[in-house]
């Protein structure tokens, strides 16, 4: 009786264990999707996580608190755009406004990935929140769109969300360490504007974004020395009217062309 019993548990044990099985290797074949389809843009994102970490040290942030940031923030532009604004003084809720402005994109983010993710639950929602880039964006909602009924879409984004997530890290606290390296005779300003170019040309792509540019670069400047360096904010949202009047006019053009 006992040796039956026995067996019959272990029968059950190896039913459960291949039915788990069964479930897992799906998932982990798209959370590897994920991984290598985002692993090309890897290598660009790498060295700029280690300049964030060099220009967070670079005003004065310690160690602890610079990889700190990084991890809670997780949000390159904002990072060095906070950083800067530390360098330079700026009252608390003026940093705090101008990383909102900067990350108000992850909303507009949210709300076209979020319908593929509409059975999972709460806590794993707030968990790929938490780690939604323009990279892992890019390349997910380039998946959903091409394969909308493909299976394990959370996984296939959680691959390109979390080795994101690491490289960024890793970057940061390298750039952190070589930031500490560096004397403070070696002013590293020019890291900041060099590195928002870098983020900005690729985004360059027809005349609205490029008015958009021109605008906030050329306001940035003439706004160097508002009050409580509202300078970005100001910028920022100049740009935003500018290239979002132009895409406007352009419409209008094209629909007066069509109706001709």
């Amino acid at each position: 009786m006992h040796k039956i019993t026995s067996n019959g548990y272990k029968s059950v044990h190896q039913q459960h264990l291949s039915v788990k099985k069964s479930l897992w290797e799906p998932r982990k074949a798209a959370f590897l999707a994920g991984a290598k389809a985002i692993s090309p843009i890897l290598l660009g994102v790498f060295p700029f996580a280690t300049i964030a970490g060099i220009t967070i040290v670079s005003v004065g942030v310690s160690a602890f608190p610079a990889i700190a940031m990084s991890v809670i923030v997780f949000a390159g532009a904002s990072q060095i755009a906070v950083a800067d604004l530390i360098g330079k003084g700026a009252p608390f809720i003026i940093i705090v406004l101008t990383a909102l402005v900067i990350n108000l994109r992850f909303m507009m983010y949210s709300a076209s990935i979020a319908p593929h993710f509409k059975r999972i639950r709460p806590a794993s929602k707030w968990t790929l929140a938490y780690l939604l880039t323009d990279q892992a964006y890019a390349v997910s909602i380039l998946k959903f769109s091409a394969e909308p009924d493909a299976p394990n879409k959370h996984w296939y984004y959680a691959g390109c969300a979390i080795i994101m997530w690491l490289t960024w890290q890793i970057g940061t606290v390298i750039g952190v360490y070589l930031g500490l390296q560096v004397p403070r005779s070696w002013s590293l300003d020019f890291a900041i504007p060099l590195t928002f170019m870098a983020l900005l040309l690729p985004t360059v792509k027809d005349v609205a974004s490029a008015a958009a540019a021109i605008a906030s670069g050329c306001i940035a400047v003439v706004g160097l020395n508002l009050p409580l360096n509202t300078g970005i904010i100001v910028a920022a949202a100049s740009g935003i009217a500018v290239g979002f009047g132009i895409e406007s006019l352009q419409g209008k053009k094209e629909n007066a062309s069509n109706g001709s």
